[in-house]
């Protein structure tokens, strides 16, 4: 099949598409939706954010360091959009989307109680890239919804259906097709079962 070559650009698709809150010195809070986000260190506990200086937030995560990234579901699919194209210099977006602040732990910003996962974030460094300006930050906090924990205390992800971005889409992730380790895990020929629980 042949392949059309197009202008470099951003095509590292999908991506999750979070809601990131924010809030300055005198705890004025907003929320905005961020799909340039991603992990880049285990230990410490690291991720990246990538905002345009010219949005609202920007200058409360300069003014205080600290950020929430909120991870989103498809029944959040409308709140994430709204929060990426209404700009909090004119809208509160918290009384619009009706989402519900709760105090975070080790940051002043707070977190979105809807979302399955919040990921308390102290900047450690920004670079100024072009249009967009990464915070670099750590992970300093981190609290799950415990809905989707087991009864063996190991938390499902899944189960909440988290929300992925692709060119100006929205998606729901589908179903597991394997998990980590799965293409190299020994068989279970006995039992007749692979080590991933699945049936041969």
């Amino acid at each position: 099949m042949a392949k059309r070559q197009f202008k470099p650009g951003n095509m590292l698709y999908p991506v999750p598409a979070v809601m990131v809150s924010a809030a300055d010195k005198e705890g004025n809070s907003n929320i905005f939706t961020v799909a340039w986000t991603g992990t880049v260190c285990t230990n410490p506990p690291m991720l990246t954010i990538s905002v345009r200086p010219e949005r609202y937030s920007y200058h409360m995560i300069q003014e205080t360091g600290e950020f929430v990234v909120n991870l989103t579901t498809e029944k959040l699919a409308y709140a994430t959009d709204y929060c990426g194209v209404k700009s909090g210099r004119d809208t509160d977006k918290w009384k619009a989307t009706g989402l519900t602040k709760e105090t975070a732990s080790q940051v002043s910003v707070p977190l979105i109680k809807e979302c399955p996962v919040n990921l308390e974030c102290r900047v450690r460094r920004v670079d100024e890239l072009g249009s967009h300006h990464m915070f670099l930050a750590e992970v300093v906090a981190v609290h799950v919804d415990e809905a989707y924990m087991d009864e063996k205390d190991t938390f499902h992800l899944s189960d909440a259906k988290p929300l992925a971005y692709s060119h100006g889409r929205y998606y729901g992730l589908g179903e597991c097709l394997g998990t980590f380790g799965y293409s190299v895990r020994k068989k279970n020929k006995k039992k007749g079962v692979a080590s991933n629980g699945q049936k041969k």
